[in-house]
């Protein structure tokens, strides 16, 4: 298990890695480029290939030690309630930054040349080849992936929400079978899950590497002048989205550790450095699911039975990162363009930001449809969007270190308030 320090330090010399790289003469930059990439992805690809049978394993393994639909309902109950709670919390402290900083309020004119150029050029074409017309529709596409035709198809697609619901229904339905065979299934589907936890285990101790050359490639792609460019013309929109991820992790998060289980926050950071290393790395919560779940089992003293159903959905629907960076980029792009919202128009983009952080965590690029549907409630065109696009993400690395420990603190607090 790779410890913090190490993945700590494989992200600061990531960082340098690919500051270094574009400035090295002749073949080397191209060269050092493409050997990031090389094993980035393969450390990336490892993650993935254990994601299905770790997270199916883990479910139906859950699911049949809990055996009856009391405890079953109890739990989901408790898991929800958490989501809804830290997710509708995160928007609110998302709203109550955003406009004490007002971000877009004071637009100078780099940032005006740049929405100018960004709307009616390259990135109104960026914005429609990744978003599309997603409306409320791509919601409730969601919830027809929560029932696949085809579970095989399924599990090779990588659609969590439809591998989450059969592995719920066969767990739950193991209990209930015959005599003979009950025993049989329950011992095999803990079974895997203990090889699987010991083959993420094996795929942990190549961690450090792995981040250091994911977090590589994204500097070097961007290279040193572009960077320090597009933060000094969206720099005070990402200082307040990083603002709020701070003050929602670092404080409502930790105080719930603390009020509601009774653990030692910095000591549960600290078991959940290198899932959080990972996740800011992969800018993926379901990629990051197999560390989240070797961290909390491992060194969490965490009930399995917890860990296996409430991770893995959290993984899926848990966005409270996500959700504060919708309510953040909606009233940032209101500010920019001059449009003031009242009451009634942030009291929408709350609630769509909470519902669509929800329903649209199985689409690819979930925020940036999730700000196109708020931008549509309240009236603002969906291309004014492009003009967040080139710190989408740095954010988004962020954002998702986010997601995931909040997935973390609920498997601690469900864990306490179900013993």
């Amino acid at each position: 298990m790779a410890d913090a320090r190490k993945m700590i330090t494989a992200l600061i010399l990531g960082v340098l890695a690919g500051l270094v790289a574009p400035e090295l003469p002749g073949m080397w930059p191209g060269l050092l480029t493409d050997v990031y990439s090389f094993f980035g992805t393969i450390f990336l690809n490892a993650l993935k290939m254990i994601i299905v049978p770790l997270v199916a394993s883990s479910l139906i393994a859950g699911m049949a030690e809990i055996g009856g639909a009391r405890g079953i309902g109890t739990l989901g109950l408790k898991t929800i309630f958490y989501y809804l709670a830290t997710s509708l919390s995160a928007v609110i402290t998302g709203l109550v930054i955003v406009n004490l900083l007002a971000p877009g309020g004071n637009a100078g004119p780099e940032l005006a040349a740049a929405i100018s150029s960004r709307l009616h050029g390259d990135g109104a074409r960026e914005v429609a080849e990744r978003v599309g017309n997603s409306g409320f529709g791509a919601i409730l596409h969601v919830f027809l992936d929560m029932v696949p035709p085809n579970i095989v198809k399924a599990a090779a697609d990588g659609q969590m929400l439809g591998i989450i619901t059969f592995s719920l229904l066969f767990g739950y339905f193991i209990p209930r079978a015959s005599e003979d065979v009950a025993p049989v299934l329950q011992r095999l589907a803990a079974g895997v899950h203990e090889i699987m936890i010991s083959i993420t285990a094996v795929v942990m101790r190549f961690a450090p590497l792995g981040v250091m050359c994911l977090v590589a490639k994204v500097v070097a792609d961007a290279g040193a002048s572009n960077t320090i460019n597009l933060f000094k013309t969206l720099g005070l929109f990402a200082i307040t989205v990083v603002a709020g991820l701070a003050v929602h992790a670092g404080i409502t998060l930790m105080v719930v550790i603390r009020r509601v289980t009774g653990k030692n926050p910095l000591k549960h950071l600290k078991i959940m450095a290198p899932a959080l290393a990972t996740a800011f790395s992969t800018a993926s919560s379901s990629a990051t699911l197999p560390v989240t779940m070797e961290c909390l089992e491992t060194r969490g003293d965490i009930d399995k039975k917890t860990i296996g159903f409430v991770v893995p959905l959290g993984a899926t629907i848990n966005m409270d990162g996500t959700a504060l960076y919708e309510c953040v980029s909606a009233l940032f792009i209101a500010q920019v363009m001059g449009h003031h919202m009242g009451v009634l128009e942030q009291f929408i983009v709350v609630w769509t930001a909470l519902l669509t952080s929800i329903g649209v965590a199985g689409i690819p690029a979930a925020s940036l449809v999730a700000i196109a549907i708020i931008l549509k409630a309240v009236g603002l065109p969906v291309e004014a969007m492009a003009v967040i696009l080139p710190v989408d993400r740095f954010l988004d690395m962020l954002r998702t270190a986010v997601n995931v420990f909040s997935d973390s603190v609920g498997a601690i607090v469900v864990s306490r308030h179900t013993d």
